[in-house]
């Protein structure tokens, strides 16, 4: 399942909040802040479609993180490889070297990342 923008915003401040009430979300976001109100109606569909839990503290609701991010994450690029590339890493890997113009450093860091999974397997 997939988060809209505004609720992707809302989970990257989840994530790295790792629990918070709904007071520590308004004061990740930039001014001008959402309405407390729209932060409710994000927490509820993010809450409905599982990504969201909560503790109940007398009237407060204490949020967190059902969805780890690294696993977010994951889904997506494998979608975006599934749907744009084919379903082929290696044409992604291709496109992502050649279109993110990356240094010569980021491109060694890459090969050794590979060459240690390689390893590994």
């Amino acid at each position: 399942m997939k988060l809209s923008k505004s609720e992707e915003e809302l989970m990257s401040h989840l994530w790295k909040l790792d629990k918070a009430f709904m007071k520590d979300l308004l004061e990740e976001y930039d001014d001008p802040k959402p309405a407390t109100t729209t932060i409710a109606t994000l927490l509820k569909r993010m809450t409905d479609k599982g990504f969201v839990g909560f503790k109940l503290f007398g009237r407060s609701r204490e949020y967190f993180p059902l969805v780890k991010k690294s696993d977010y994450f994951s889904t997506h690029v494998n979608g975006l490889i599934k749907n744009f590339f084919n379903d082929s890493a290696s044409q992604f890997a291709s496109f992502f070297t050649k279109e993110t113009q990356l240094s010569q450093e980021e491109l060694k860091q890459l090969r050794d990342i590979i060459d240690g999974q390689i390893k590994k397997s």
